[in-house]
């Protein structure tokens, strides 16, 4: 079995995640579109209401995420 392309190289997915975090984003999220083109969405803070509902562990995991 062949191994197929990957979407987006790891290195670009990597500068990309790093320049949200420098541009102040805590979250980021990559989406490749059909098209070709790749957007990064950047995230302040968590949905008040799904923070909410969260465990402390997945409080914690979220504030500490790299």
């Amino acid at each position: 079995m062949a191994k197929r392309e990957a979407l987006i190289p790891q290195s670009d997915a990597t500068r990309l995640f790093k320049a949200a975090r420098a541009a102040g984003y805590s979250r980021a999220r990559l989406i490749r579109h059909p098209d070709g083109r790749i957007e990064v969405v950047g995230e302040d803070s968590l949905d008040i209401a799904a923070a909410a509902e969260m465990s402390p562990f997945e409080k914690w995991k979220a504030e500490n995420a790299r």
